[in-house]
């Protein structure tokens, strides 16, 4: 008897197939319940986000189905083999401990997925549908996670734009934005991106500036801020420490006299400029005038390329943290399950038998 894990992510799998199988947070113990009373399982945690679906098990008598554990969940009979991976005993543990941790996310390092792991395990367990070895195992689970987030730097740095503009701005601004203005200047999705963040990070008011003035209304409310004209946004610069521009202009918006025109009234206040847009909206001139600060699309996403490239530095050192801390817990829940389960009982049928070989192979090695 062993610990098992399958599921399909964003790796092996299209979001037209995730969005099928994909179980609201609400669901979770119900699907759960299903899948412990038909698939023969003496525990279960599912797990289900919007880049995987994964059913952590334990069973003394398996009977091999695997793409029948996920026709429960879609309540249909989608054939799920060729999207699926499969991993038990020690590399079921190892696979659980790098999902909580952010090293199978896309974005590498990210830390929502510690919550929903932790949320899936809690809806199980209230459900009584985990028992010593989950348990243990999900709770060391979130104590690597833990871990890893304070022995390593798998989580510094901004990985997207809109967080890389905020990374910026509180270098310029001595990390205080309680106090900033932000303005938007164009309603581009990227631009709107990036003011969402700069707003959860504190900046006090946002003024949103577009061509349909209808649409700047609309998002204008969405912050809690206030719509301009757009031929009036060059005077609005006076007023803004931060401007986003995301425009589809073909032509320059601001220029360089546009901005210098307002630095005496704005008294040397440094005013930071994101330019998302291409073609660019903001003269690159405006980098000589004093306390202006132009950061452009190609600027932003080099700095996030940099970010990538020191946490995936970090990797080995995660690992083996991981491999450590899978070392003990294996130690600790073999002896509980023989306990529990017995000795000697039937393991997982060949998994060859289910999932094509290249899936198998290529699914079992430790990500």
């Amino acid at each position: 008897m062993k610990m098992f894990v399958a599921g399909l992510s964003y790796k092996t799998t299209p979001v037209e197939v995730r969005e099928r199988l994909a179980v609201h947070r609400s669901r979770l113990p119900c699907c759960g319940c299903r899948l412990k009373l038909h698939g023969n399982l003496s525990e279960v945690v599912l797990l289900s986000t919007c880049n995987r679906v994964e059913i952590y098990g334990v069973t003394p008598r398996w009977s091999g189905d695997i793409n029948g554990l996920f026709q429960q969940l879609s309540g249909s009979n989608f054939d799920c083999t060729p999207y699926l991976y499969f991993k038990e005993g020690e590399p079921a543990v190892q696979h659980l401990f790098s999902v909580a941790s952010g090293l199978d996310s896309m974005v590498l390092g990210e830390t929502e997925i510690t919550g929903q792991v932790k949320h899936a395990y809690i809806s199980a367990q209230e459900m009584e549908l985990t028992g010593k070895v989950l348990n243990r195992v999900f709770q060391t689970a979130l104590q690597v996670a833990k871990e890893i987030r304070t022995r390593t730097g798998i989580g510094r740095g901004a990985t997207s734009v809109g967080s890389v503009a905020v990374e910026l701005a509180e270098r310029i601004f001595d990390r205080d934005l309680s106090e900033k203005v932000v303005m938007i200047i164009g309603a581009g999705k990227m631009g709107e991106a990036c003011v969402r963040h700069l707003a959860k990070r504190g900046a006090k008011t946002v003024l949103v500036s577009n061509r349909s003035f209808e649409r700047a209304q609309n998002l204008a409310t969405e912050f809690g801020g206030r719509a301009i004209h757009f031929d009036e946004c060059r005077q609005a610069l006076a007023l803004a420490d931060i401007v986003v521009s995301s425009t589809g202009s073909p032509h320059i918006v601001l220029h360089r006299e546009d901005v210098a025109s307002v630095l005496s009234a704005r008294r040397n206040r440094p005013l930071f400029l994101v330019d998302i847009a291409v073609p660019r909206d903001i003269d690159p001139a405006v980098q000589q005038l004093q306390n202006v600060f132009l950061y452009d699309i190609d600027d932003l996403e080099a700095i996030v390329r940099e970010n990538a490239k020191c946490r995936e530095q970090e990797l080995s050192r995660c690992r083996t943290i991981i491999t450590e801390r899978t070392a003990v817990v294996m130690a600790r829940i073999a002896p509980a399950a023989e306990k529990i389960y017995g000795a000697g009982q039937r393991s997982f049928c060949p998994i060859q038998a289910v999932l094509p070989p290249a899936v198998f192979h290529s699914q079992t090695q430790f990500a």
